[in-house]
């Protein structure tokens, strides 16, 4: 039996009003991982009142979306656009470093992607 690892996990601190982010993204998203991972999201981001969050997004297992899920986390861009300061992406596919840059038109603040976790964390810590 074969059996397909897909998901998100999230881990959320929060120093002040300053909250930090790291995601790890395994396997083909689907529909289902945003339907239970939105609304964690947003009840995390509600809490506060002018959230800026900095994130570390680990896509290094991350093969991609199903169609509907690529329009939910376009929406949920969107959505939060203006809750993020920083987003760091640590992947090793050449299709990631795009995700970055096109991510980068839709949030506030920047996106950049890495393929080492140190040098993400270093810039994400200045």
């Amino acid at each position: 039996m074969d059996i397909q690892r897909h998901g998100l996990s999230v881990g959320i601190d929060r120093v002040g009003d300053d909250f930090f982010i790291s995601m790890r993204v395994q396997g083909k998203l689907t529909h289902e991982d945003y339907a239970r991972i939105t609304p964690m999201l947003d009840a995390a981001l509600n809490e506060v009142d002018h959230p800026k969050a900095n994130v570390l997004l680990d896509a290094t297992e991350f093969e991609g979306w199903e169609l509907r899920a690529a329009w939910d986390d376009f929406k949920l861009g969107l959505k939060h656009g203006s809750d993020f300061n920083k987003i760091a992406i640590v992947g090793d596919k050449y299709w990631q470093q795009w995700a970055a840059k096109i991510g980068s038109w839709f949030i506030s603040g920047e996106a950049r992607y890495f393929d080492d976790f140190a040098e993400a964390l270093s810039w994400l810590n200045r």
